[in-house]
């Protein structure tokens, strides 16, 4: 299928103009998320300030009602019956077949305009005012190339249940986690196009990836403000436990290609995710067990990617550090 163009829901006129408001470019790549679909939608039409959004919606070539999803807001934003709080909202979409996430969300990067970018999986939704917030951050810091805020878990029905553990950045901290939540972070497209776009051979950190790759040339500014909802459920890949193993193994050979050393808790969650895909009698999954089995493999493992033991991991082995890993898989 053709990309279907949408339409820019309120003309803008020559003053509007004139005032350079920033454009903020976003992507949502979907496929067969009917069910959130919509929620995501309404959280991106319905920002206000003084800003317009330039919105893309890559579908994988859904079979559910996706597509009909979407084209109710582009006929809404058409006939002028959504109320627009922004300078203007372009929405435009397509639905084909595609190479994976990496490969949709690229898609919408390279058909999308507008100096600010980001992707907002269809799954997960804004807070009210969280473009405000985004836009005022980077006016306030010409220099800056990426800012990035808090995010809330939600389940399947939205209720909360607690925060994704977001922090000041620090690019070496970065190795050891992720502590920047993908749908409130945004970046400049100029810092983009020096990176490169999110590698589309990666199936689970492609966001983790971007952010190490930029972390060597950009400039990241953290609010404090929840600005986004990350939602957990069985058929998200961050979830699903038929991923577990895959995305540990990612996330590991990111890292250790980007910062040639393999912190502790990447090694152990790669090898706990091992075990714990192909070891399946009752007795042998006992956490007792598991730990016996699992903590000598992922040292041999530490010692052979790392040739050695790093000072920085040393220092973090403590016994609540070692109840940390084992009980999270996270050793800091």
């Amino acid at each position: 299928m053709q990309p279907r163009l949408g339409v820019v829901s309120r003309t803008l006129t020559k003053q509007d103009k004139a005032r350079s408001a920033p454009i903020v470019a976003i992507t949502t790549p979907s496929f067969n998320q009917g069910r959130f679909l919509e929620e995501t939608i309404q959280s991106v039409v319905s920002q206000e300030g003084d800003f317009s959004i330039d919105y893309v919606v890559v579908d994988g070539g859904s079979t559910d009602d996706s597509v009909a999803i979407v084209k109710k807001y582009e006929s809404l934003l058409g006939r002028g019956e959504w109320p627009v709080r922004c300078r203007g909202i372009h929405l435009r979409w397509l639905s084909e077949r595609d190479q994976g996430q990496s490969d949709a969300i690229n898609k919408g990067f390279r058909m999308s305009t507008g100096g600010i970018m980001t992707w907002l999986n269809s799954d997960d939704t804004y807070t009210p005012g969280t473009l405000k917030t985004i836009c005022d951050a980077f006016s306030a810091d010409a220099g800056c190339d990426v800012v990035y805020g808090k995010s809330a878990y939600i389940d399947e029905a939205g209720t909360h249940l607690g925060a994704y553990p977001t922090e000041d950045f620090d690019r070496d901290r970065l190795a050891v986690v992720n502590f920047i939540a993908q749908p409130s972070a945004f970046f400049r497209r100029a810092a983009l196009e020096r990176v490169g776009y999110p590698d589309a051979s990666l199936r689970f950190v492609m966001d983790y990836d971007l952010w190490i790759r930029m972390s060597g040339s950009c400039r990241f500014r953290y609010v404090g403000e929840v600005l986004s909802n990350y939602r957990l459920h069985g058929e998200s890949k961050t979830m699903s436990p038929r991923h577990a193993l895959d995305n540990a193994r990612e996330c590991l050979e990111v890292v250790h290609r980007h910062f040639h050393w393999a912190p502790a808790n990447r090694v152990y969650a790669h090898c706990a995710g091992w075990y714990e895909s192909h070891v399946h009698l009752p007795f042998l999954k006992k956490k007792p067990v598991e730990v016996c089995i699992t903590g000598p493999a992922a040292l041999v493992k530490y010692l052979a990617m790392n040739r050695g033991i790093r000072l920085a991991d040393a220092k973090q082995l403590s016994l609540k550090n070692l109840r940390g890993l084992v009980a999270g898989r996270k050793l800091y």
